[in-house]
């Protein structure tokens, strides 16, 4: 397990290689270094492969209500959802010493380009500005995780990272905010950036990201601001919704003007997280990352209403007929009908005491829940491993992040709802009226439901759950509940007085869980990291 020592004094080795599909392969002194401009492109592609990782992206839904992780795989992240952890935690460790990793080779990119003799200044500034938001990126992770945390911009020493106290969160976050705005200069847009530069940043995603970070900070203006750079614009980078929701995450459509900023994958660089979340008949391993009854819940019907909403048509007896479209574009359930890796169509069976029962929750390698993710699976991998792009920030949600800032000022109407949900709505296949029209009857708070409803529809398994409960301050509800699963009528099964399969107690105790607390192995190798409440 790596010390705070190592998290942030070992460089990356200045290793790497331009494609950032690519896993790293060379390897430099420092005396042989910064030669020349492919040696500084290289050094960024290191920062590049250390932006984020598959463990997190679906690890990170477990964290959250819309999914349940079984054991203690993607680094025991379910200890964690069920507040069962510490310091010592494998998730909580590895998100610090993993950033301050990030940090260290965006430094080490900062502070010594300078060395590359004669380098084009325009191709300088921009791998700096690529640098920079990397950086900020694993800052505002951090603080997302930790709150305050070490702060600094340069190489410290190994004495320094002894010593270095924490610096507030509001302080890096200001700091990251600044960046984000600094770089956009420097920095291409998508419809400028060459066909062999893509998936590098771009000025669109640095204007995406400051939203992102604004949202999490409840700084309406500042979001309205930031999206309305890129909503109907093109002078910062063209972007618009794809026109399928369920084709929007394959390999055949990556690149897509969706979206805006991706984890880049293919070539020698793949994971293989797909076969903990399909069913067992289609992966051949033990189903451990699935939904829960309470996500299933939230889809509304293609009327609009909400399930539990008069007339909404729902029927308990078939719960899964007339939902939101993109329902069974991310979700498997008793009778979805999916091609598996063969090319044969399977029919998923979850119902205890269905024949086949091997993807039924009667089974010990099943899903608990009774239900499968089915967003990312990913047919043309081989040997289950896969190398489509993980889409870390899309169009969508800049139109989320648009209508929830506007209906939190008080200016959501007609205009700015048919600009945001109804295109999403269209876009997913809604027809009804009474799901793509304004409803201009429902007030402030009613519209705030709507919008957060649609959010979690619309972004499910990309791993922004756990940060909206944790800025709407709703954790300490939802992830208080029991983990559900599917209603049985039959089985020896825990249920809840529904007869809804009861999977595993949750708790989350407010404040202490809304931050992680500084890990065990830091504070032991430095005695200035202060401790966050109640940890």
């Amino acid at each position: 397990m790596k010390k705070l020592i190592l998290s942030i004094l070992v460089a990356a080795g200045l290793f790497g290689c331009r494609k950032l599909d690519q896993p790293i392969t060379r390897e430099f002194t420092e005396t042989s270094y910064w030669r020349n401009s492919q040696d500084a492109l290289d050094a960024l592609a290191a920062c590049y492969e250390h932006l984020s990782k598959d463990d997190y992206f679906f690890g990170d839904e477990a964290l959250s209500d819309n999914a349940y992780n079984n054991g203690g795989g993607l680094l025991n992240v379910n200890a964690i959802a069920n507040g069962g952890y510490d310091g010592a935690n494998g998730r909580v460790a590895d998100t610090w010493s993993y950033y301050y990793t990030t940090i260290r080779r965006c430094n080490t990119v900062t502070t010594n380009i300078d060395r590359v003799p004669a380098m084009d200044a325009m191709l300088k500034r921009r791998i700096v500005a690529e640098a920079r938001f990397i950086r900020a990126y694993a800052y505002f992770q951090l603080t997302v995780s930790f709150g305050d945390v070490p702060f600094y911009t340069d190489l410290i020493t190994i004495d320094q990272s002894r010593v270095i106290a924490r610096t507030d969160k509001n302080t890096v976050q200001q700091f990251v905010l600044s960046e984000l705005a600094d770089i956009q200069k420097d920095l291409p847009t998508n419809t400028d950036q060459a066909q062999g530069d893509r998936g590098r940043v771009t000025r669109g995603a640095a204007i995406a990201m400051s939203a992102r970070v604004h949202l999490f900070r409840g700084e309406w203006q500042g979001i309205v601001n930031d999206c309305e750079q890129l909503i109907g614009k093109t002078s910062n980078g063209t972007y618009s919704l794809f026109s399928g929701y369920s084709n929007l995450f394959t390999v055949a459509n990556e690149y897509n003007p969706e979206v805006i900023l991706d984890l880049e994958y293919g070539g020698g660089r793949t994971y293989d997280k797909q076969r903990q979340f399909l069913p067992q008949t289609i992966a051949a391993l033990r189903s451990v990352l699935v939904p829960t009854q309470d996500l299933v819940n939230d889809y509304i019907m293609t009327n609009g209403k909400a399930i539990t909403e008069a007339g909404s048509g729902y029927d308990e007896n078939n719960p899964y007929a007339n939902r939101d479209p993109r329902f069974d574009a991310t979700i498997l359930h008793h009778g979805s009908r999916v091609t598996d890796f063969n090319g044969v169509q399977q029919t998923i069976l979850t119902q205890p005491g269905s024949v086949p029962a091997t993807n039924t929750v009667d089974d010990q390698g099943a899903s608990p829940t009774g239900y499968y993710f089915y967003k990312y699976y990913d047919r043309s991998a081989t040997n289950y491993s896969s190398g489509l792009n993980l889409i870390l920030v899309r169009y969508a949600d800049v139109l989320l992040m648009y209508a929830e800032a506007k209906n939190e000022l008080g200016q959501m109407n007609a205009t700015i709802w048919n600009q945001t949900i109804q295109p999403l709505r269209v876009r997913a296949g809604f027809a009804d009226a009474g799901a793509t029209q304004f409803n201009a009857a429902l007030n402030q708070d009613q519209q705030r439901a709507v919008i957060r409803r649609e959010r979690r529809a619309e972004l499910t398994f990309e791993g922004l759950r756990i940060l909206d409960i944790r800025r709407w301050k709703t954790a300490d509800v939802v992830m208080n509940k029991p983990v559900r699963g599917i209603k049985v009528s039959s089985g020896a099964f825990n249920k809840d007085p529904n007869g809804y399969i009861i999977v595993e107690n949750r708790l989350f105790t407010n404040p202490k869980h809304y931050l992680w607390p500084v890990p065990t192995v830091e504070r032991d190798q430095n005695k200035n990291l202060s401790q966050n409440q109640d940890w």
